[in-house]
């Protein structure tokens, strides 16, 4: 065992530190060592997309304040973000790591002009100390967020389901975000956006949180993820109480306006909180300006009367669902079947746009009971229907595609593409980023902090695509972290210069090397929107 004397009471005592034989012991002086050897390459990236410049455009909240400015205070919570900290409290952790902050002063003057570097110096009235904001300073800037004013509407009104209206600093974080997918659609250049809505449920104590349909206190973002380049396009931070079809036409606009100038085709797939008429016929009439006719595929309400027009497909007209494992095509157990269907709300206009419906219905005896829905008379959480004795779990689509364009069995496994994806994507933003833990009881602030994690949530998908070897573009952000970012190393000051020197044979060391060499040949090629 380690043995430490500890004087108490006058008396020298032999206390032991721990039960294996090693002690901690803490440094006399700064060693230059960081734990977070490869966020660095981060602020590389960062620095070729502009980032900071496009923070600084769009956000003037420190603009003629003294301190912290904009794109420290943004970047530093993004790094805090791929860091893995979870809360504001965290950045102590962050100032703590003398090496990565020895190398995050040396980044932010670098490539500045005298007068500007001189500039930022006057911006303290005593030496600055720190290298990243505190988190008393990180909490009064994220309060700029929050709009008064609208908590104040939201008091007065009756409605149920209320947003409130983003101020100026919110609309600016939208405008770094779009930056950033206009400069990865530039160095890989994707025509068609394939645009996943969905919403997802943020558990939270705060005093302000609304309940969610699922019985708890929560805020419910609406996110749309562009599914070719893998980020997130657009998301509008929500109260809890708040559905997820609720206003989605007019936040699938706002996302259209998010897409590069080089983007000409859009698709649609969402579940059933997108079955939503305004939305389909926006889409299916063209009357986007920009983009004419959306094709889209959504999960449709499986109403009394779907299921009357699902009872009339005959028996005959059911095709088994195929997937394919290990190079064969197996069966399912589902079937998809045309149904001739047309909804109450189209039938009054002989102008309505007609769509075609799907359904898919999976024989309940072949699956196991849910657990704690083994009593047959307890209602399902999915719909079902009887048809020739026989029980089915019944899911509905409609789209606007034709027949001859994609037939049914396809159409079906492209819009359940988007599940799995947009759960490891909301699993991601909640459990491996900062966005599963909210910092305030002030909605503003919320907002920002969702949209600040949704930015480093792009910025990591950047370095996996444009940086990283592509064996590691759909890697998770806690393997990340753990092969990449969070391996130690030691900062040596020599010429002039910094050297982050790694122990030997360390694996990540070649990744790195290649990584900042791809990230280099980008300078110059990476043109942000205006």
């Amino acid at each position: 065992m380690c043995d430490q004397k500890t004087i108490i009471n006058g008396v020298k005592q032999t206390m032991t530190q721990g039960v294996l034989p090693f002690k901690y012991e803490e440094e006399k002086s700064q060693t230059g060592i960081t734990a977070l050897a490869s966020l660095p390459v981060y602020l590389d990236l960062a620095k070729v997309i502009g980032l900071s410049k496009s923070i600084q455009k769009h956000l003037k909240i420190r603009e003629n304040s003294q301190g912290w400015t904009d794109p420290q205070m943004v970047l530093s919570l993004v790094l805090l973000n791929l860091a893995g900290g979870d809360c504001v409290e965290d950045l102590k952790i962050l100032e703590a790591d003398e090496g990565f902050c020895e190398i995050l002063r040396k980044s932010e003057m670098q490539g500045l002009k005298r007068k500007v570097r001189r500039a930022l110096e006057r911006r303290w009235r005593k030496e600055k100390k720190r290298s990243v904001p505190s988190p008393s300073a990180a909490f009064r800037y994220l309060s700029e967020f929050h709009d008064t004013e609208q908590e104040k509407t939201r008091d007065q009104t009756k409605i149920k389901a209320f947003i409130p209206r983003p101020n100026d600093h919110l609309k600016g974080l939208v405008q770094i975000n779009k930056d950033m997918c206009a400069g990865l659609n530039t160095v890989n250049p994707k025509k068609t956006a394939t645009l996943d809505m969905d919403a997802t449920l943020i558990e939270s104590s705060k005093q302000n949180a609304r309940y969610c349909y699922k019985g708890f206190k929560s805020y419910q973002p609406l996110n749309t993820w562009w599914y070719e380049q893998g980020v997130i396009l657009h998301t509008e931070f929500r109260d809890g109480n708040v559905p997820a079809g609720f206003e989605q036409l007019r936040v699938f606009k706002k996302s259209l306006d998010c897409l590069p100038e080089n983007v000409e085709k859009i698709k649609l797939r969402s579940d059933t909180a997108g079955y939503q008429h305004d939305l389909l016929k926006y889409c299916e009439t063209g009357e986007s300006e920009r983009f004419g006719r959306i094709e889209f595929a959504i999960g449709c309400d499986v109403t009394r009367s779907f299921k009357i027009a699902v009872a009339q497909v005959p028996d005959s007209e059911w095709q088994p669902i195929y997937k394919d494992k290990n190079g064969k095509r197996m069966k399912t157990g589902s079937e998809w079947a045309e149904v001739c269907f047309v909804p109450n709300e189209l039938c009054h206009s002989k102008n309505a746009p007609e769509y075609r419906y799907l359904a898919k219905r999976q024989l309940l005896e072949e699956q196991s009971p849910l657990p704690g829905m083994e009593d047959p008379k307890l209602p399902l959480p999915f719909p079902t229907m009887q048809m020739v004795e026989k029980r089915y779990k019944v899911f509905g689509v409609v789209t606007n595609i034709g027949y001859e364009e994609m037939n049914g069995e396809d159409l079906i496994h492209w819009l359940h593409e988007r599940c799995g994806k947009s759960e490891e994507v909301h699993a991601v933003m909640k459990d491996d980023l900062a966005g599963g833990k909210l910092p305030s009881a002030d909605f503003g602030e919320n907002a920002a902090w969702w949209w600040i994690m949704i930015l480093a949530l792009n910025l990591n998908v950047m370095m996996k695509k444009l940086a990283l070897d592509p064996s590691m573009e759909a890697t998770r952000m806690k393997r990340i972290r753990f092969s990449i970012i969070n391996i130690p190393g030691r900062i040596i000051k020599r010429s002039r210069n910094l050297f982050l020197r790694l122990s030997k044979g360390h694996p990540s060391y070649v990744v790195l090397v290649e990584a900042r060499k791809r990230i280099a040949m980008l300078n110059g090629v990476w043109e942000p929107s205006g």
